[in-house]
């Protein structure tokens, strides 16, 4: 049983009605009974696919933070073999939002790097919500400098809604560590890619995404706040966040035409919580894709980079 957002309630009615005559129907094994199930599967998928279509950035908001989405474990056990953790920051603790290590993508060498939220609540909590704390993004540029010693490329996995604003976090220099981490992306000689596959949020996401090539998945997000902080500070009322979500361009066909990211990844119709295979499936073709092409002889990497943000905001 899936978890239906608010407004996925007509396939859910029509989705639950199936569930119903399929248990009526082993039972009794009525004809009558399989082609009213027939019936309704249809319009509960032409529902859907309609639903998709035109979803508006607040309920791709939703679809982004849903619960069942497939996240950075899932990816990591999806598209990398052989993959070996690597813990710590090696000046003050681990931190388990930030998932790190060295395997293999399709026989190649990587570097992984990836926010984690959890998907319960003792993982979400252990994860701390995929919010990292300056050890977690000290640990990056561990790794990314350990990347950079082997020549070997690196992929990151986005999904936060921020670095973690704590007490704690702040004294131990949260601003310095996601400056360090998003310097040492810009100064990697080797492919970055980096792909959003639920939030991107504000300078917590970007310490892992000053990447070469930056895709997010047709239903994520990406911005500078979340629509909530967004229509607190504008409106001083957070429950216009469906309004600050529409304003802030968050979605990733926004984007795209902005030219802040590289391209959009298709989602199996219903959102990837649908289909967690298909979509860890074209991710792992994307980046192969880009891996390929970043690749190529006598590429300086480092400056294609610094000039792919230089022009962001230019010539739109």
């Amino acid at each position: 049983m899936y978890n239906y957002l608010d407004f996925e309630k007509p396939v859910a009615e029509l989705e639950t009605r199936i569930t119903e005559l399929k248990t009526t129907m082993g039972e009794t094994g009525s004809v009558d009974v399989k082609e009213e199930i027939a019936g309704l599967e249809t319009r509960a998928r032409d529902a859907l696919r309609e639903l998709y279509k035109s979803l508006t950035p607040w309920q791709k908001a939703q679809v982004a933070r849903h619960p069942d989405r497939p996240h950075c474990v899932d990816f990591v056990k999806g598209l990398i073999d052989d993959f070996t953790p690597l813990a710590g920051d090696r000046k003050f603790a681990e931190d388990e939002a930030v998932i790190s290590g060295f395997g293999r993508f399709r026989g190649q060498s990587v570097c992984i790097l990836g926010q984690e939220k959890g998907n319960d609540t003792e993982s979400r909590l252990k994860r701390n919500f995929g919010m990292a704390r300056p050890e977690g993004y000290r640990k990056a540029v561990r790794l990314i400098e350990l990347a950079e010693r082997f020549a070997i490329p690196v992929i990151t996995f986005v999904d936060t809604t921020g670095a973690y604003p704590g007490m704690g976090a702040e004294e131990r220099g949260q601003a310095e560590a996601i400056a360090r981490s998003t310097q040492a992306c810009l100064n990697l000689s080797t492919p970055l890619v980096s792909i959003v596959i639920g939030e991107g949020g504000s300078g917590g996401a970007i310490a892992l995404a000053t990447a070469n090539r930056v895709y997010m998945l047709e239903h994520a997000i990406y911005s500078v706040i979340s629509p909530e902080g967004a229509a607190s500070i504008l409106w001083h009322d957070s429950a216009r966040a469906k309004d600050a979500a529409t304003g802030m361009r968050i979605t990733a066909q926004d984007l795209s035409e902005l030219k802040v990211i590289d391209g959009v990844i298709p989602e199996p119709v219903g959102g990837a919580h649908r289909n967690p295979d298909q979509t860890i499936a074209r991710t792992g073709d994307q980046i192969d894709a880009a891996l390929r092409e970043l690749s190529g002889e006598g590429r300086d990497l480092k400056q294609e980079r610094r000039e792919k943000f230089l022009a962001i905001g230019r010539n739109i």
